[in-house]
């Protein structure tokens, strides 16, 4: 990789991720109890790492959670919890849910501790070591995602092991590629959709996203030669058989998913940069979505 911010903050993740860990039993307050009906809201980016959350909360037991686009948050639906992910805190659809929501059911987990969104919120969680300079994120999501899986009971120390072992993974092979399918099963679905923005932001690189179950029906239809689908964590049986009946090319890699979108973040910083665009500085994006009204 080139020198550019997001590069660096691609690196440093496996350290941001322990740094996060770390923080669980101070914070622990502020996250779901055990038992609690939650929600998780973010956009783009910090949905998608919802998504996963969600997952990975409901299949530990810890009670029913739901993720939802900040602007499609259902506010007849009544929740225990809202936990509000937000980089910047200052993007427009989560300030305004949280100015309509209970302020003591709210939590905000984000980099800037003194946003328009942390004065809304009833606790904040401020990330602020895991806080980038590019417009394109990488390592504030997963650092989220690594504090939602401590308080699971994972072990970060091991899925940054992994992360430090996805920074060395050789991509070379994979960057003549002209379209790509991120799949996954469970929490990883969630991050097959971080996968592929990360590229469409910083490449403009064709890419989709699917559960991997469902990529049979349909999206197969595009798998050719010169195309790949790339897997986060296991595959379903007889589907890397099916793609490569297509011409097409199935990629998997032997690490946990979130591990593994490492590969995926690194992929799309080398393709932006074998097309000569900033992968810090996508076209027609900025840090944080701030309407206006007139």
């Amino acid at each position: 990789m080139n020198h550019t911010y997001v590069a660096a903050e691609i690196a440093a993740q496996p350290e941001s991720w322990r740094t996060a860990a770390a923080l669980l039993d101070a914070v622990a307050p502020a996250l779901p109890s055990r038992g609690e009906r939650v929600a998780i809201v973010g956009c783009g980016t910090s949905w998608f790492i919802g998504m996963s959350c969600a997952v990975l909360r409901e299949q530990a037991g810890h009670g029913e959670t739901d993720a939802f686009a900040g602007s499609e948050f259902p506010l007849d639906r009544d929740y225990d919890r809202v936990v509000a992910i937000s980089r910047s805190g200052t993007t427009t659809e989560i300030v305004e849910l949280l100015s309509r929501l209970p302020k003591h059911k709210t939590t905000l987990v984000t980099a800037v501790d003194d946003s328009p969104a942390a004065q809304l919120a009833g606790a904040v969680i401020p990330l602020t070591f895991a806080d980038e300079k590019s417009v394109v994120q990488t390592r504030f999501a997963t650092t989220v995602l690594s504090l939602f899986r401590a308080l699971l009971g994972a072990e970060v120390e091991k899925l940054a092991v992994q992360a430090e072992a996805a920074l060395g993974e050789p991509i070379e092979s994979l960057l003549d590629a002209d379209q790509v399918t991120f799949v996954g099963l469970g929490p990883a679905v969630g991050l097959a959709h971080e996968a592929a923005l990360k590229s469409r932001e910083a490449a403009q690189l064709w890419t989709e996203a699917y559960p991997a179950m469902d990529y049979r029906h349909g999206p197969i239809s595009i798998a050719e030669q010169g195309r790949l689908v790339w897997c986060l964590g296991p595959s379903p049986e007889g589907l890397r058989d099916e793609v490569e009946r297509t011409g097409g090319r199935f990629v998997e890699f032997d690490l946990d998913p979130q591990a593994a979108l490492v590969i995926a973040q690194r992929f799309a910083v080398a393709q932006a940069e074998r097309r000569g665009l900033d992968p810090d500085h996508p076209r027609n994006l900025s840090r944080s979505v701030i309407l206006t009204t007139e």
